[in-house]
This record gives C-alpha cells, sequence and structure tokens, in this order.
C-alpha cells in the first residue's frame, strides 16, 4: 500500500514536470530549435563533426522532442502503457542529464533552455534537476512490474487528445509567434528602460588575509588584505537586456532607433528570405512613405549584403547590423516586424501577419 502511493507520487511529479516543461517549449518550439543549435555547434567542435549534419533539421528535432515531454508526461499520469512510458523516460532523461552535465561541467551552453525562456536555471542547477528526474525514474524503473496500466478508453483519448493537442500548437506556434512571450522583449517592454538596473547595484569586496577569506562592504583600507573578488550582492537587479545594439558602417544607431515611433524589419538569416515572404512587407513600406514614422531593416548579417538586399528590393529604408542572438531573440521569425514608440515594445508580428500601413497607423498613431 505505501510502496503504491509512493509509486503514484512519484508518477505524478515525474509526469507534471514532464508536461509543464514541454508545454513551455511547445510555446516556443523555435526557441528549442536554437538551443539545439548550439548544442550541435558544440557537440561537431569538441566530440565528432558528424552532429552538424543535424542542425538543419534542428526545429524537426525539437518539435519531436517538446511533443514527447508532454505526451509522455500524460501518459505516465494517466497510467497508459508504463512500462513503454518508463522506458521512454528513461532514456530521455539520460539524455537530458548527459546535456546538462556537459553545459555545466565544461560551461559551453551557460543556459540549457529546459523550461525555455520562462524560467532561468544555471547549468549545474539544470543538472541537480535532472539527477533527481533521474532517481525518480529509476525508482520507476525497478519497480515497473509492479506498475499496472490503466487500460480505460479515456486513458488512451488522454493520451491521443495531448498528441493532438502540442503538436496543433507547436505548428501554430511556428507559423506565428508564441503565444505566451517569456522573452525579455515581449511586448510592453521599454528597452532603454530594461537596460538599467532595476536599483542601485550592491557589491561586496572578498578579500583575504593570513589565509582567511573576509567580505567587506567597502573596500578595506587594511593594505594587509589581498582582494580575492567584487561579489554582487544584488543578481536580480542587473540589466534585463545587456546586448541591444544596432550599428552600420557609420557608428552607432543603437539610440535613435530606441527614439521615436519605428517600424522594425527584424531578419535572422538573409539567406532564407523568401521573396513570397516579405510581399506585405512591401505593401507595408509603400503606405508608410508619407507617414511620420521611421522604417528601419535589422539584420544578422554584413553590410555589403543588407546593403544589396535592400537596393534589390528598392525599400528606401536605412540598414542596420545587429548580433544574430539578440535578433533571434528578439523575433521568432524570419522576417519578422516589431512596432517601437520610443523604445517600448508596441506589437511583435510574424511575416505571416504583417500589419497594412493603416494598422501600423493606428497602432503607433502615426
Amino acid at each position: 500500500m505505501l510502496k503504491d502511493l509512493l509509486l503514484r507520487l512519484i508518477r505524478l511529479l515525474v509526469g507534471g514536470l514532464f508536461i509543464f516543461s514541454g508545454l513551455i517549449k511547445v510555446n516556443d518550439p523555435v526557441g528549442t530549435a536554437i538551443k539545439l543549435e548550439e548544442y550541435f555547434d558544440v557537440f561537431s567542435y569538441d566530440i565528432a563533426g558528424f552532429f552538424e549534419i543535424f542542425k538543419p533539421w534542428a526545429l524537426e528535432i525539437g518539435v519531436v522532442m517538446v511533443v514527447a515531454e508532454v505526451v509522455l508526461g500524460v501518459m505516465l499520469i494517466v497510467g497508459f502503457k508504463l512500462r513503454f512510458t518508463v522506458w521512454a523516460l528513461g532514456l530521455m532523461i539520460l539524455f537530458f542529464t548527459f546535456l546538462t552535465f556537459y553545459s555545466a561541467y565544461f560551461n559551453k551552453v551557460t543556459d540549457c533552455g529546459c523550461f525555455g525562456d520562462a524560467i532561468k536555471l544555471t547549468p549545474w542547477e539544470s543538472f541537480y534537476k535532472d539527477i533527481v528526474l533521474l532517481v525518480m525514474i529509476l525508482i520507476l524503473f525497478l519497480s515497473r512490474k509492479s506498475l499496472k496500466d490503466n487500460r480505460a478508453n479515456w486513458a488512451l483519448w488522454t493520451a491521443l487528445f495531448s498528441l493532438v493537442f502540442s503538436i496543433s500548437v507547436a505548428i501554430l506556434a511556428i507559423r506565428n509567434l508564441p503565444f505566451i512571450d517569456f522573452r525579455a522583449y515581449k511586448e510592453g517592454v521599454n528597452i532603454p528602460q530594461a537596460m538599467q538596473p532595476s536599483a542601485p547595484l550592491e557589491y561586496s569586496y572578498v578579500m583575504q588575509k593570513d589565509g582567511k577569506e573576509e567580505i567587506f562592504d567597502q573596500y578595506p583600507s587594511d593594505e594587509a588584505y589581498e582582494f580575492v573578488e567584487l561579489k554582487l550582492n544584488n543578481e536580480e537587479a542587473l540589466p534585463k537586456i545587456s546586448d541591444f545594439a544596432v550599428w552600420n558602417e557609420d557608428g552607432d544607431y543603437t539610440e535613435e532607433i530606441l527614439s521615436g515611433k519605428k517600424v522594425v524589419i527584424l531578419v535572422t538569416n538573409l539567406s532564407k528570405v523568401k521573396d513570397e515572404n516579405i510581399d506585405k512587407i512591401d505593401l507595408m513600406i509603400s503606405g508608410l512613405k508619407d507617414a511620420d514614422i521611421k522604417i528601419v531593416f535589422v539584420a544578422a548579417s554584413s553590410q555589403p549584403d543588407i546593403d544589396t538586399f535592400l537596393e534589390r528590393k528598392n525599400w528606401e529604408v536605412v540598414g542596420f547590423q545587429a548580433d544574430a542572438t539578440v535578433v533571434k531573440t528578439i523575433m521568432r521569425s524570419n522576417p519578422g516586424v516589431m512596432l517601437l514608440n520610443e523604445g517600448t515594445v508596441i506589437r511583435k508580428y510574424h511575416f505571416r501577419n504583417t500589419p497594412n500601413s493603416e494598422d501600423v497607423k493606428e497602432v503607433l498613431g502615426g
């Protein structure tokens, strides 16, 4: 009786965590794909070059992975095909544990993306979390003969519903934008404010004397102390955005882009931009020629490539460069459109949902 209760509790904890983790990532499959590309880059360089072949399939692999998290979590909780489910979860957690250990030990990928952008964990925190899950799944695995399948029809239909639901959400998120934006550039965020600390940063001085370390609020006057490190006491006050910048051959234009009313066309990869994906953007640009709204083009590419693209499209807009990671963080669409008003993110659009010029004027008041 006690053993059955313990196993049921473990099933609820493990299944619930997998569902929670999977749903967060189903909401943003493109973000998961970006994280997988980071891992494939690292593995192809450190372990074996063949990992490079997985990069073009990162999105598809990511969708399969996050959908499996949700479905297996549901199957574990409802008790459907438990032995298969425990085997599958065991293999999955072994893979995740390897990833998080590799990230933590070698300091390669500083954010594992276990919970997408919703909950940030350090590599070691992610590893310890996976160890706890591994232990619980191991208990289920060793007790798998005691697990009794739920053969009721509702269990089957619940599992099937979770499969259809999670795949549908993933496809909709890919073809549009994440339903819930957990990133620093979500709608409503004022970028200039987010680039500043939310409170004065407080530091402590770690000093050493006679082999013993001591912490001081101010640098000690006693010259016998040897400086060890400067410790930040309130990390939560650090700027939420620390790497936003745009520039071209004439210099830095970050401050300018964050003032006034702006339509920002963002491109993560110029070579993958298809003409049919920017038809609506063409119309939007044409309709805003006489509006008091400035259109800028920002791409993670070289300035000559940006200038060539703008000239080919005959877009009379200013082109800027930006860091690829920043552009990918802001926009999960290639290309995508962001509306700014005095640095505040008003709206973000997938290229499929590009607004017309009148909608832009209404939103920005131009």
